[in-house]
């Protein structure tokens, strides 16, 4: 008997064949190939996969690892088996386009491909391979555009190498500081990692793009949540993407013998971390939003069983698209750590380590992506993303917006990660008419 993710798979495909007369009859400017897309995104899931495994048992595929690395030597050769010919920036981002006037700013689709560890087989995935789909589907319908249709592979996106996210978008976007591709991760520098993806950090100020390159950019996305998935919505039309404040915490107390030290006498700091953990979660329920606080890393020392913690490094997190709404709560938050600082005899350090800034989609993209919705009878919803992506870096740049679909049981960044095939057709379709929409615009 298959398993309910297999016969979701297997399901999917039943009605994405059903689909395809229908969509061959809408489609006057290209359709989406849903088996070559299937047969990609299976290509692709190998590279990273656990020994011995399948693809419903998910990636590890981080930034710079052989698998990495592997995949992208695959997609470079995907691109060229397409008729099209990839380029690789300073940052080792992929790119490739075709059609449009010489003289136009391209439309730029795409997305990403590392992974985080245990991760799944959609988060960036379909977002690429379906923007490979999409110059593929014009092009062989010999549709003249305006603009050129430009693909990004966008590198390094999740935040496990060197703890940075979207760190190669963000060099495109003009966040680079100096020392930034001499800090260390992994045995390794930035400009070491660089170099292994093809980039070349000597010249990596040759990354950075100008406002105005780009004519708009949209990238196709999984929810990661499961807003559009328990509604039945098919399609999503981000509203922006939330800013993220995310805090290093030091938590100092005294190691000490677990045998002989009275209760009343100790300075637990994993107790006083512990407190911490809670207030995270308290100060992000007091209100009424959408904002969200996270303690997702901890780390304990001297980590023994017999011996009372003496320090504990951990990190917090809180996301909302107001900057104010999330000051507020790291003003709630210090003063929590004051008090639990003072019942416990412990010192508690905590520092905003980052900031990612909102970003708001343009209201002419997300015009776009409904009006490509509506022309395949597929409703949509308006809704934020609570994840970072890269198009958060873009958006300085020229004029961004997001299609989402369903993921289902709102799961991501885990191997059951799960998008039916027939909703992936659907938002690779409506990326290709989006874009189309958009290249009849003189301006967004």
């Amino acid at each position: 008997m298959p398993s309910r993710r297999e016969f979701l798979w297997t399901t999917g495909v039943t009605l994405t064949r059903a689909m395809a007369p229908a969509l061959a009859a809408q489609a006057g400017e290209g359709t989406i190939d849903a088996t070559r897309l299937r047969r990609r995104l299976e290509g692709l899931s190998r590279f990273g996969r656990p020994a011995g495994g399948s693809f419903a048992d998910g990636v590890s595929r981080v930034a710079y690892s052989d698998a990495d690395v592997a995949a992208r030597a695959w997609l470079l050769d995907e691109i060229r088996g397409a008729g099209l010919t990839p380029r690789l920036d300073a940052a080792g981002n992929i790119f490739a386009r075709t059609g449009g006037r010489a003289d136009a700013p391209p439309i730029l689709i795409g997305s990403h491909i590392d992974s985080v560890p245990n991760g799944g087989n959609f988060d960036g995935d379909l977002g690429t391979l379906a923007a490979l789909d999409v110059l593929q589907a014009v092009a062989s319908a010999g549709v003249t555009t305006t603009h050129p249709l430009e693909l990004v592979v966008w590198a390094h996106e999740e935040s496990t190498a060197f703890g940075r996210g979207t760190a190669c978008s963000r060099i495109v976007g003009g966040d680079l500081k100096a020392g930034d591709l001499d800090q260390e991760w992994n045995g390794m520098t930035r400009r070491e990692a660089l170099r292994r993806i093809g980039g070349d950090p000597d010249r990596i100020e040759t990354a950075v793009a100008r406002p105005g390159a780009w004519h708009a950019y949209v990238e196709l996305h999984i929810e990661q949540g499961g807003t559009l998935d328990t509604a039945g919505v098919p399609i999503g039309v981000v509203e922006g993407i939330v800013a993220i404040h995310r805090y290093d915490v030091t938590i100092e107390g005294m190691a000490n013998h677990a045998g002989t030290t009275p209760m009343d006498a100790r300075q637990d700091a994993l107790v006083a971390a512990s407190q911490l953990v809670l207030a995270v979660r308290r100060v992000a329920a007091a209100r009424q939003g959408r904002q969200v606080g996270t303690v997702g890393r901890l780390d304990v020392q001297p980590n023994s069983p017999n011996v009372v913690p003496g320090k504990v490094v951990l990190s917090v997190e809180f996301r909302d698209l107001s900057p104010r709404v999330l000051d507020g709560l790291g003003e709630a938050l210090r003063a929590e750590a004051a008090a639990i600082a003072r019942d416990t005899r412990t010192t508690i350090d905590l520092r905003l380590a980052s900031t990612n800034p909102p970003a708001p989609a343009h209201a002419g993209v997300m015009a776009a992506i409904q009006a490509a919705a509506a022309r395949r009878d597929l409703q949509s919803r308006v809704l934020p993303s609570g994840a970072g992506h890269d198009a958060q870096m873009i958006a300085g740049l020229c004029p961004m917006g997001m299609i989402f679909v369903p993921s289902v049981g709102g799961i991501s960044h885990s191997p059951r990660e799960f998008t039916r095939w027939d909703d992936c057709v659907r938002g690779a379709q409506a990326l290709l008419d989006t874009a189309l929409v958009l290249d009849r615009r003189d301006s967004v």
